[in-house]
C-alpha cells in the first residue's frame, strides 16, 4: 500500500453532515497550559493550532471544565462562563481556517475534582464510594437530586458556548472515571433515585446532555462521547457488554462519534480477549455513527492496524506531542515517527510550553 492509496487519509463524512478531511485525530490531552482561572493562554492556543496546521483531521481539547466545582487539574481550560467563551472565540475561529474539525471536550470531575482546585468537597453519585490505598482520595458527599439535573445544565451550558464560540463540536467525557463515567459504574452508583442502580438509570444522565446537546446546538455541529470499554485506571465499575448497550443508546440519541479509550491499542479486550474492542464497538453499532479509538499509536503500522480492526478514525497523542505534522511525516511520507525523550528546547521547537514539557515529565521517555 502506497501513502496516496491510505485508507487513513479518505475523507469522513459524519452523520451530522461535517466531513473529516482524513482520519487521523489528535488525542484530548491534559496539558495544564490555561491560566487559574480556565481562561485560555496563549500557550495551549499555539499547541492546539500548530497540530491543526500538520494535519489532523480532527482535533479535541483538552478536558474543559463545565462548572467551578468540577476542575479536575491545574492550569486547566473551562468553557464555564462568558469570559471563558470570549477567550477561545478567537482561537476558534484561527482553526476554522484550518479546514480540522475541532471539539471541545466537556468534562466534570466528579470525585476527581480536588478541594485544593475547587475550595469544596467533591461531589460523586455516592458518597460510599471508596479507594483503599489511596492517598490521595478525598472521601465525596452524594449528588442531591436537584444537584444531578444542574450538572446536567452545565454540561448543556458549556456546549452551547462551544457552538457560539465556533468549536465544529464537542465530546462528552464519559471515561477516565470523571462524573459521567462514575454515574456509568455500578460500583460507584447505587443510586436509587432514578439516575443509579440498573444501567438504564446510570446511563440516565449521560443520555439526557447528549440528547439536550444535541437539541441545542443543530447539526452539523458534532457531538461525539468518549468511553472507557471496561476498567482501566480510575475509570471503574464497568463492563464491555454494558459500555456497547450505552454506545448504541448515544446512538440513538445523536451521537456523530463514540471515542474509545483504550491506552492500549495493541490489546483486545479483557472480557474476550479474541475480540478487539474497536472492532466489537464498530459491528455493534450502526453504520453511520464513526468509531474514534486511541491507544498507544506511534507507526503508520499501528494505525493501519487500529483501522483494521475497526476504528473509522485513529486517534494519537504522545507521537503528535513531538511531532505536530506527524499526519504529514508518518502516514503521507512514511517516515518513522519521531520519539522522546525530547530536550525543553526541543518540545518548545513544536509549541509545547515549559509548564506542558513539566507536566510530561511523569511519563517516561518524554522529556530528557
Amino acid at each position: 500500500m502506497t501513502t496516496t492509496t491510505s485508507p487513513l487519509l479518505q475523507p469522513l463524512r459524519l452523520r451530522s453532515g461535517a466531513v473529516l478531511r482524513n482520519r487521523l485525530a489528535l488525542a484530548p490531552l491534559t496539558n495544564t497550559q490555561s491560566g487559574d482561572d480556565g481562561v485560555l493562554h496563549d500557550d495551549e492556543a499555539r499547541w492546539l493550532l500548530r497540530r491543526a496546521r500538520g494535519g489532523f483531521g480532527l482535533i479535541e481539547t483538552c478536558a474543559a471544565y463545565v462548572t467551578p466545582a468540577g476542575k479536575a487539574f491545574d492550569g486547566q481550560l473551562g468553557v464555564a462562563s462568558d469570559a471563558q467563551e470570549a477567550a477561545v472565540r478567537p482561537w476558534a475561529a484561527a482553526l476554522s481556517s484550518t479546514e480540522t474539525c475541532a471539539l471541545a471536550q466537556l468534562v466534570h470531575g466528579g470525585l476527581r475534582s480536588p478541594r485544593r482546585l475547587t475550595g469544596q468537597q467533591p461531589v460523586a453519585p455516592w458518597a460510599g464510594y471508596v479507594e483503599p490505598g489511596n492517598k490521595e482520595f478525598e472521601a465525596p458527599r452524594s449528588l442531591a437530586t436537584a444537584e444531578v439535573a444542574a450538572a446536567g445544565d452545565a454540561f448543556v451550558d458549556a456546549a452551547v458556548r462551544c457552538h457560539r464560540a465556533g468549536f465544529s463540536g464537542v465530546e462528552l467525557h464519559g471515561a477516565h472515571g470523571y462524573l459521567l463515567s462514575q454515574f456509568l459504574s455500578a460500583t460507584m452508583n447505587p443510586r436509587d433515585d432514578g439516575y443509579g442502580g440498573d444501567l438504564v438509570g446510570r446511563a440516565r444522565l449521560l443520555r439526557e446532555i447528549t440528547r439536550r446537546v444535541r437539541a441545542a446546538c443543530p447539526a452539523p455541529f458534532v457531538v461525539a462521547v468518549r468511553l472507557s470499554p471496561e476498567d482501566r485506571g480510575n475509570a471503574r465499575g464497568l463492563d464491555l457488554d454494558e459500555t456497547l448497550q450505552v454506545a448504541r443508546w448515544l446512538a440513538d440519541d445523536g451521537v456523530d462519534l463514540v471515542h474509545l479509550s483504550l491506552w492500549d491499542a495493541a490489546k483486545s479486550t479483557v472480557k474476550r480477549p479474541d475480540v478487539h474492542a474497536a472492532r466489537f464497538f464498530r459491528d455493534g453499532l450502526p453504520a453511520d455513527v464513526a468509531v474514534v479509538a486511541a491507544g498507544g499509536v506511534w507507526t503508520r503500522d499501528d494505525a493501519l492496524r487500529l483501522y483494521d480492526h475497526g476504528a473509522d478514525v485513529v486517534c494519537v497523542g504522545r507521537a503528535a506531542i513531538v511531532d505536530p505534522e506527524w499526519p504529514r511525516h508518518v502516514i503521507e511520507q512514511g517516515l518513522e515517527p519521531a520519539r522522546g525523550p525530547r530536550t525543553v528546547a526541543q518540545l518548545a521547537d513544536v509549541d509545547v510550553s515549559e509548564r506542558f514539557a513539566g507536566y510530561l515529565r511523569r511519563f517516561p521517555g518524554m522529556v530528557a
